[in-house]
Order: C-alpha cells, then sequence, then structure tokens
C-alpha cells in the first residue's frame, strides 16, 4: 500500500481558477473575494456579520481583545482541546480555568462549566472537538443565569451541527480555521461570526492596526490579522465544493464505524443524537489491556505500515505552563487518544486498509 498521509486538502480545478482570477486582478492583499468569502460564510452559519482573520488563533484574538478580555479575568475551556485560546488569553493577562470534558464525547458539559465559575469569571470557549460538538443548550442557559459571554471555538467543527444549528453559530460568537489539515482549508486562516455589531466592529479595528476604515487615524493599538485575497479566492472556491467535501467526509466516518465501533480494545469518539457530524478527523481511545505497548508504540506501528496517524492533544494539567491542577478524566483521554488519517479522497481501500492494520496491533 501507498503511503497513507494523515489529513491533506481537497484541492479542485474551481481552486485553481479563482485563484488565478485573483492573481490577474493584481488585488492579492484585499479584495472582492475577501468580501465574498465573509459574505458567504456569514449566510451559511445564518449570521450578519462574518470577519476573516490571518488564522484561528488570530480569529480568538482579536475577539477577546473587542470583548476586553484582561487582567483579573478567567474563562473557562475544556481540558481537552487544542489551546490555542487559553494561550491568546493569557497573551491578554487573563487565566485559563480548564474543565474536565465527558469521557465518552470528549467535550465540555454545563455541569462542568458551573463547578469553575467564580466572581471573576467573564467568557466560556466550548471547544468543539474533532467535529463534535458541546452540548449547547445547557451552556447557553447557564451562562445566561451568570451573565458570562460564550464564544464557541469551532476550529475543528465547521459543518457540523447542533440541533440544525450550525457549529459556532450559537453563542457570542464563532471562532473558525483555515489551516491546511480543517474541513476546508485557505492555507491559513480564520474567520469570526457573530449577530453583534459592536463585537464586529470591534474585530475589525482590531485586525486593521485600530485604523477607522480608509484612514490612518488609529482609534486602538491593533493588529495586522487580515486574510488576503489570494486566501479568501481558495475559500471561495472551497465553499462552491463544500456539499463534495462534507458527502466524503461523513461517508468516511460511516465507514470507519462499521469496521471499528464494535472492535473490542477500541472506543470511537461518541457523537450524541443531536450532533449531524462532520468529521475533522476520526479519533477514537485504545484500550491498554488491548494496546499494552502504547498508543505512542501503535503510532511507529502503523506507520511501518505506510499509514500516517496522529496521537491526540496533550491535557494541561500534564504541562508545567498551565500550572493547571490535575484532570483525571483528560489526562486519561490524552495519553490514549488515536487520529486516523480523514479526508476527502481516502479510498474505502485505504479506510479498510487502515482499520485491518489496527486490529492487527491489537492483543
Amino acid at each position: 500500500m501507498d503511503f497513507i498521509p494523515w489529513a491533506q486538502p481537497y484541492i479542485q480545478a474551481k481552486e485553481r481558477e479563482y485563484l488565478a482570477r485573483a492573481l490577474d486582478s493584481t488585488w492579492v492583499s484585499g479584495g472582492e473575494f475577501v468580501n465574498g468569502f465573509e459574505k458567504a460564510f456569514a449566510e451559511y452559519h445564518r449570521k450578519k456579520f462574518a470577519l476573516s482573520t490571518s488564522n484561528g488563533t488570530t480569529s480568538l484574538l482579536a475577539a477577546f481583545l473587542a470583548l476586553k478580555l484582561g487582567a483579573g479575568d478567567e474563562i473557562i475551556l475544556p481540558g481537552y482541546c487544542f489551546l490555542a485560546a487559553a494561550h491568546m488569553a493569557m497573551h491578554l493577562g487573563a487565566k485559563p480555568v480548564f474543565a474536565e470534558v465527558e469521557p465518552d464525547t470528549w467535550c465540555l458539559s454545563a455541569r462542568a462549566i458551573e463547578e469553575k465559575i467564580t466572581t471573576r469569571t467573564k467568557l466560556v470557549v466550548p471547544v468543539h472537538t474533532y467535529g463534535n460538538i458541546c452540548d449547547m443548550e445547557p451552556i447557553l442557559s447557564l451562562a445566561r443565569e451568570h451573565d458570562l459571554i460564550v464564544l464557541e471555538d469551532a476550529a475543528e467543527a465547521f459543518a457540523s451541527r447542533y440541533k440544525d444549528c450550525p457549529a459556532g453559530s450559537m453563542g457570542w460568537a464563532g471562532s473558525f480555521s483555515f489551516q491546511a489539515t480543517k474541513t476546508i482549508t485557505t492555507g491559513e486562516g480564520g474567520m469570526v461570526v457573530t449577530d453583534n455589531e459592536e463585537l464586529f466592529k470591534g474585530m475589525g479595528l482590531y485586525r486593521n492596526h485600530g485604523m477607522v476604515s480608509g484612514t490612518y487615524f488609529h482609534e486602538v493599538a491593533g493588529h495586522n490579522f487580515r486574510l488576503t485575497n489570494l486566501q479568501a479566492a481558495v475559500g471561495c472556491a472551497q465553499l462552491e465544493n463544500l456539499e463534495e467535501i462534507i458527502h466524503q467526509r461523513r461517508h468516511i466516518g460511516e465507514l470507519y464505524d462499521s469496521l471499528l465501533a464494535e472492535a473490542p480494545g477500541i472506543a470511537l469518539q461518541r457523537f450524541d443524537k443531536a450532533v449531524e457530524r462532520v468529521l475533522w478527523t476520526c479519533a477514537l481511545r485504545l484500550d491498554p489491556e488491548a494496546f499494552p505497548q502504547g498508543r505512542d508504540q501503535v503510532i511507529g506501528q502503523l506507520r511501518e505500515r505506510n499509514i500516517e496517524t496522529r496521537r491526540g492533544f496533550v491535557a494541561p494539567s500534564l504541562m508545567p505552563l498551565y500550572g493547571c491542577p490535575p484532570l483525571p478524566i483528560c489526562e486519561q483521554i490524552s495519553r490514549q487518544v488515536l487520529c486516523l488519517p480523514t479526508y476527502p479522497g481516502l479510498t474505502d481501500e485505504h479506510i479498510e486498509y487502515v482499520s485491518k492494520a489496527l486490529l492487527e496491533i491489537r492483543r
């Protein structure tokens, strides 16, 4: 079997066509594709506003800055996730407070959030991991009760839905990433969606050096978080190809389920009935009794079979940087999770080969 990467982008003729049009226009920084990408993205999420950024991390930072997150504030987020939101909060002097996740969905719950709320809590950041979505109704209800802002980190869950609501569309704002491995990509890139005009305008200021549009008058000490017209051209094409991307990612998830869901020693990430998933990656937990060699050794064994996989995220309680108290559930998940190849273009033969190889490695 030829080498099977963990991820690769879905690039078709339209991406090349739109990129050529952007180049030919000579508008390689801002331009019509940026405006078009933002408009289409807002419409897809049923939101009034969408602001493109240079990556998913700066989309979070733009939102935090506009929300005036700072010293003395706390944000609550899951202890199993990619930690971009935590880092942006720390840069602003705020404190990330990590909560346990559910042991089967690996997502944040309202119950876990409530245990972490203090008088300093300003923001809750549900991170929708691997294409799953947190149970948002009780989270939003709890946030209203305590007058907290909810900002969804939907970087890994674009196109997934919760009770027919797109991921990232349910809180005050939703943040997205278009990094190379994501469901749609612009190479690097990000987006924030919201219905709040004040938040939208504030994020726009921080994205563009704190300047009022079309002037050199600076209202705040801003940054440069702008997405280029070249990147947005690719993003527009990706959105037009979205139906096929969703179809393939759903098929991949269904086939992995059929091959691995009942296998002893393997526990696939669970998705609630309320979630209509679009997988970012097919992720599972390896039972140490079935895989006594450990997850990292399994990665090496699969690599010998020309299969690239990824380990899960590391719980913040296992890293000195965060000063985080123990999170037993997150720590166990982080030691056991394995992420399998998941991308449009992955064939049934590839999926069957990957699954068979994993089962052969099992004790």
